[in-house]
C-alpha cells in the first residue's frame, strides 16, 4: 500500500514553491525580537502566540487592503542588514523543514530602505541570508535551493530601477522580477518600459494579476506586458462558463492561458482571506486543475495565512479528494515553471521530485 496521505506524510514529500513573500513569512517570535533589538514601536502584542493570531485574524478580513496592513510591522523590523540576513535565513530553514526542495521567494527592496539602506545593500543582505539558510539546511543532510524575485510596488514609481537591479544580480541568485501591491487603479501597463527592458535582457518576470481585480488585469499582464507567469490568476475563471449539465466552455483569454501553458501561481488560503472565494470547495483551483491549466500551489504569506505548503496541499487533498499523483502533478507543474535553467529544473524533477513521490507510492 502507498503511504497514507496525511499532513505529516505530505511534509515529507518534495515540494516546489513559486509564490512566497519574504516579509509575509516571518516567525512571530522573530518579529518580537527584532522589534526589541531595532527599537521598532507599534506591535499589537509581544506575546508570540497572540501576535501570530493577530496577523492571521487581520488577514482574514476578506479585504486585500486589510490583508496588506500587517506588512507594516514585518517590514518595520526589516530595516537593517542583520535583520534581513536573519529573516532570509530563517525563511529557508522553515521551508526546508516543510519539505520544500526549491522555492522562489519574493520581496520589494524599496520597503526595506526606511533607515538608509541602499537597494543594493538590501539585496546583498537578503542573498547572504539565503546562502546562510541553505548552508544550515545542507548541514542537516537536506537539500533546498532558493531563487529570488525582486518586486516593484505597483502603486509607486521606479519599476525600471528594480528591474535593473534584478538583472544586475541575476548571477547571484536573483532569478526574476514581479510587481506587487494593489491591482485596482494600478494596471501593469503603467510600466511597459520596464517589461520591454526585461525582455531585451532575456530576464524572467511574473506579474500579480487576477487576484483582487478581474480579467482586464490578466489580459494586460499577458498581452501587453508579456508575463511568463500569473501571480494568483484566480479570476481567469470568469472567462469559463460551466452549464448546468457540466459542459465547459472556455473564453478566448482562458483558452489562450491554457493553450500557452501560462502558469497560475495559486495561493488557496490567501485567496480565501482576500475574498476570491467563500470556501475552499468553491475556489477556482478545483475547476482549473480539472481542466488541466498549468496550476501551481503556493503559500503567498505563511505568517498572515498561518499556513505551510504542506498544509495547503493537505487542505486541497481533503477538499477535492486529491492523491499523491495529483500532488506530484502540482509539484512538477511548479518546477517546470520555475525561473531556473532547463537543465537545473530537469535535475530537480528527476533527482528529487519523482524519486520522492515514488517512495511514497511504492507498494509494500
Amino acid at each position: 500500500m502507498s503511504t497514507p496521505l496525511t499532513l505529516e506524510s505530505i511534509r515529507s514529500a518534495p515540494k516546489v514553491l513559486l509564490h512566497d513573500h519574504l516579509d509575509g513569512g516571518l516567525r512571530p517570535q522573530t518579529v518580537i525580537e527584532l522589534a526589541d533589538a531595532t527599537g521598532y514601536q507599534g506591535l499589537p502584542t509581544t506575546d508570540a502566540g497572540v501576535l501570530g493570531g493577530w496577523f492571521r485574524d487581520n488577514a482574514n478580513s476578506g479585504s486585500l487592503v486589510r490583508y496588506l496592513e500587517g506588512f507594516a510591522h514585518t517590514c518595520g523590523v526589516m530595516q537593517d542588514e542583520a535583520s534581513l540576513v536573519r529573516v532570509a535565513a530563517e525563511a529557508v530553514e522553515d521551508l526546508a523543514a516543510d519539505g520544500v526542495v526549491y522555492a522562489e521567494i519574493r520581496y520589494a527592496p524599496e520597503l526595506n530602505t526606511d533607515k538608509g539602506l541602499s537597494l543594493e545593500q538590501v539585496v546583498e543582505a537578503v542573498q547572504e541570508g539565503f546562502r546562510v539558510g541553505e548552508q544550515r539546511v545542507a548541514a542537516t543532510g537536506r537539500k533546498i535551493r532558493i531563487g529570488t524575485l525582486l518586486c516593484a510596488m505597483r502603486q509607486n514609481e521606479g519599476w525600471l530601477r528594480i528591474a535593473e537591479l534584478a538583472v544586475r544580480y541575476r548571477d547571484l541568485g536573483v532569478v526574476g522580477f514581479d510587481i506587487a501591491g494593489p491591482e485596482a487603479g494600478f494596471p501593469p501597463t503603467r510600466g511597459l518600459d520596464t517589461f520591454e527592458y526585461l525582455r531585451q535582457q532575456n530576464a524572467h518576470f511574473t506579474i500579480h494579476a487576477g487576484e483582487a481585480f478581474g480579467l482586464p488585469s490578466i489580459w494586460e499582464a499577458i498581452q501587453h506586458c508579456g508575463a511568463e507567469r500569473l501571480g494568483h490568476g484566480v479570476r481567469i475563471v470568469d472567462d469559463i462558463k460551466v452549464s448546468g449539465d457540466g459542459d465547459v466552455q472556455l473564453g478566448r483569454l482562458a483558452a489562450y492561458v491554457r493553450d500557452r501553458r501560462i502558469p497560475l501561481e495559486m495561493c488557496p488560503t490567501s485567496n480565501l482571506q482576500t475574498g476570491a472565494a467563500p470556501t475552499l470547495a468553491d475556489h477556482p483551483i478545483g475547476l482549473l486543475a480539472k481542466l488541466r491549466f498549468r496550476v501551481t500551489v503556493n503559500t503567498d504569506n505563511r505568517l498572515m495565512s498561518d499556513c505551510t505548503l504542506s498544509s495547503e496541499f493537505a487542505a486541497l487533498a481533503e477538499t477535492f479528494g486529491y492523491g499523491w499523483a495529483d500532488l506530484q502533478w502540482f509539484t512538477i507543474n511548479a518546477m517546470k515553471s520555475a525561473f531556473l535553467g532547463f537543465d537545473e529544473r530537469l535535475a530537480i524533477i528527476n533527482e528529487l521530485v519523482k524519486p520522492g513521490y515514488a517512495a511514497l507510492t511504492a507498494q509494500s
